[in-house]
């Protein structure tokens, strides 16, 4: 039953991380309270309700290991560009 919620929060908490990774600099402090911390803040207490705080802090470590795996192959080289430098190609604005 445990392994169903760990998988199921690791999705969670990766796509949480990658969010808050890829976000431009200037919002990711309100991108991490809007989209991490506060659904986080909720998850911990429901999974405390259902005493299945071990699978949390597992899913949790396994999304930050595999977040950080990605910042290392991918993010560092391609970092997050600011809203002014994208470029769309084919917009003749």
């Amino acid at each position: 039953m445990s392994d169903n919620y760990q998988l199921l929060l690791t999705v969670f908490f990766s796509l949480m991380f990658f969010t808050v990774q890829r976000t431009e600099t200037q919002y990711r402090r309100r991108v991490l309270v809007l989209f991490a911390l506060f659904p986080g803040v909720l998850i911990f207490v429901y999974m405390s309700y259902l005493t299945l705080l071990s699978a949390f802090w597992n899913a949790l470590l396994i999304a930050f290991i595999l977040n950080l795996f990605f910042w290392i192959v991918i993010g560092r080289y391609n970092p997050v560009r600011s809203s002014e430098e994208i470029q769309v190609l084919g917009m003749d604005d």
